[in-house]
């Protein structure tokens, strides 16, 4: 088997050797939501060698879903997504235990034990993202924002951060497109492979990432207030 598993990931080995490899095999994430950024990381990081990875998702797949959501196919709609894409998952690496919990955040919350090693948000909920972001403070766990919408997209590691300095009102969403979600999702799950791998990664850092007029696609990055920068910023107040 190891060999097996070794010949699996031989490219990833090549760049950065057998014993972060076998690092990885040691690590947890959560991934919230197995919609569109969902789909695309579960199967990227679930590629990679992550060794468990647990999904929270309660809704199924509908046929509006398909065309950006590639975990699933038309034979899906109707299945829950986050047994579907953990079966997908094990289909394409074997060396990886995935775990789908089929309910909201908020009763995962209640139940999990948690001792992740990094949290993935895939939702499209800032209310969810308020309680990832809260859970993952208790637990002293960073997390990997990510939204897209159009042809615009919005992708931050938190650590030190504050989240609530960028939430935001519920608006409805515009349209988006499948290169656009999978293009987001891409750089989300290289980030969080560079971080569980040990390799150097900005955090706090608020990517914003989008076309031009001239259609030349821009990447930006900005800052993001701490909790202690807020708080010194009320006493001076």
């Amino acid at each position: 088997m190891d060999s097996d598993r070794n010949l699996y990931f031989k490219r990833q080995i090549d760049l950065w050797g057998e014993e972060t490899q076998e690092m990885l095999r040691e690590k947890r994430i959560l991934i919230v939501g197995c919609g569109g950024l969902g789909s695309s990381l579960s199967m990227a990081l679930g590629g990679s060698g992550i060794g468990h990875i647990d999904l929270v998702d309660f809704d199924e797949i509908d046929m509006h879903n398909i065309h950006r959501q590639i975990s699933f196919t038309m034979d899906d709609i109707g299945m829950k997504k986050a047994e579907v894409a953990a079966r997908e998952i094990e289909k394409r690496c074997p060396f990886v235990t995935v775990t789908p919990f089929v309910r909201d955040f908020s009763s995962f919350c209640g139940e999990s034990e948690g001792g992740y090693d990094l949290i993935l948000d895939a939702t499209d909920n800032m209310e969810v993202r308020k309680e990832i972001d809260s859970w993952a403070s208790k637990e002293g766990t960073p997390w990997l924002y990510g939204s897209v919408e159009r042809f615009e997209a919005r992708i931050c590691l938190f650590e030190k951060a504050s989240f609530s300095s960028f939430a935001s009102a519920e608006h409805i969403p515009g349209g988006v497109t499948a290169p656009m979600v999978m293009h987001t999702a891409s750089i989300q799950a290289g980030m969080a492979l560079r971080y569980l791998a040990g390799l150097p990664v900005e955090k706090d850092i608020l990517y914003y990432i989008y076309y031009d007029r001239d259609g030349s696609l821009v990447h930006r990055g900005f800052a993001m207030p701490t909790e202690e920068a807020n708080q010194s910023e009320g006493e001076d107040r």
